[in-house]
């Protein structure tokens, strides 16, 4: 795996102002409004809203920041952004003890995230939340989500389970003082035979939801069966979670070139340790992503990442059968709506 070889763009002192500047005055804005709260910011829609109209005037710098990824990695990095680890308090122990913590974090998050298309919150996970808390919580060591620390986090397409996944994965760093990687790997270095291909083009299994979602878990509905790979106009994508693939369920050669893919995603995978400032940026459609094991400390200063989904207006690049899919009964809903 080679360590950090990620596409990135530079964001100047003038943009890093504006971003900054525009998120604190809405957040004034917003605390003038809410005195009285003291929940997330981020999840209101008064805030949301403003967001919606300060994002189209940001420069034109900071537009063209946030261009589609525009290589075969699949993903970028903006660097540049400011954090001061002592105003940002200790990280929370679990997502629901974040609060307004890093709330300015939130707004540049989805300010960004607003020029690049919809941000999406899922009914079911984060109560509802635009902007995600990624931290290591006790108990959950050894999971597939986020908030594991000690096993490896299998790459996979993010929220694959689901036909209304974001196109784009926006993971803000705030703290990773023993700099651990997020893994990349992007189905357009990888090399498939064309056999693979349209093996795994075929939807025979399903991806079932992850423990993130303990509503969908117990749907009641018939997994759909969704394919892994396809093909369209400008190359191969997927839809890939083999931790929530029942690939037991499968015929050997489709078990076998499933275990090839993997392999290849394996060997064009990059370790991108973040730091504090870098947004990474991957296309959902083209990179799964993951994370190397830690020893979470729970003291206050582990790796603590903000997360935004986006949905792209207008992309219609996913297999035409996605649409008649249930969604395990997941809902998401538009910021921008």
């Amino acid at each position: 795996m080679e360590l950090g070889a990620a596409p990135a763009r530079a964001l100047d002192q003038r943009t890093t102002r504006e971003l900054t500047t525009t998120a604190r005055t809405l957040l004034t804005d917003h605390d003038h409004e809410h005195a009285h709260e003291h929940d997330d910011p981020a999840a209101h829609r008064e805030l949301l809203s403003a967001v919606r109209r300060a994002a189209p005037a940001l420069s034109d710098r900071t537009h063209h920041a946030c261009r589609p990824v525009d290589t075969r990695d699949g993903l970028y990095v903006l660097k540049g952004l400011p954090v001061d680890d002592t105003a940002l308090g200790p990280t929370p122990g679990h997502w629901s003890a974040a609060g307004a913590a890093g709330a300015l974090h939130d707004v540049v998050l989805l300010l960004l995230s607003a020029l690049m298309g919809a941000p999406l919150a899922w009914e079911g996970q984060q109560d509802g939340r635009f902007v995600h808390n990624i931290v290591p919580s006790p108990g959950h060591e050894r999971a597939q989500t986020g908030a594991s620390s000690a096993t490896l986090l299998s790459p996979h397409t993010e929220d694959a389970f689901h036909p209304d996944r974001a196109h784009l994965l926006v993971l803000g760093c705030l703290r990773n003082h023993d700099r651990v990687a997020t893994t990349a790997a992007s189905v357009r270095r990888a090399r498939l035979a064309d056999a693979d291909v349209e093996l795994l083009s075929r939807p025979l299994l399903p991806i079932l939801p992850d423990a993130a979602y303990t509503g969908a878990r117990a749907h009641a509905g018939e997994p759909p069966a969704v394919a892994t790979l396809w093909r369209t106009a400008d190359g191969p994508r997927l839809r890939y979670d083999p931790a929530y693939t029942p690939l037991h369920r499968a015929a050997p050669a489709h078990r076998a070139a499933y275990r090839r893919l993997a392999d290849e995603l394996a060997r064009v995978s990059v370790a991108v340790p973040l730091a504090p400032g870098d947004v990474l940026v991957l296309d959902n459609d083209l990179v799964v992503h993951g994370r190397v094991p830690f020893r979470a400390r729970y003291d206050g200063t582990d790796r603590w990442l903000k997360r935004t989904s986006v949905r792209v207006p207008g992309r219609r690049t996913r297999p035409a059968a996605e649409r008649h899919e249930h969604g395990y009964g997941q809902r998401t809903v538009e910021a921008l709506a």
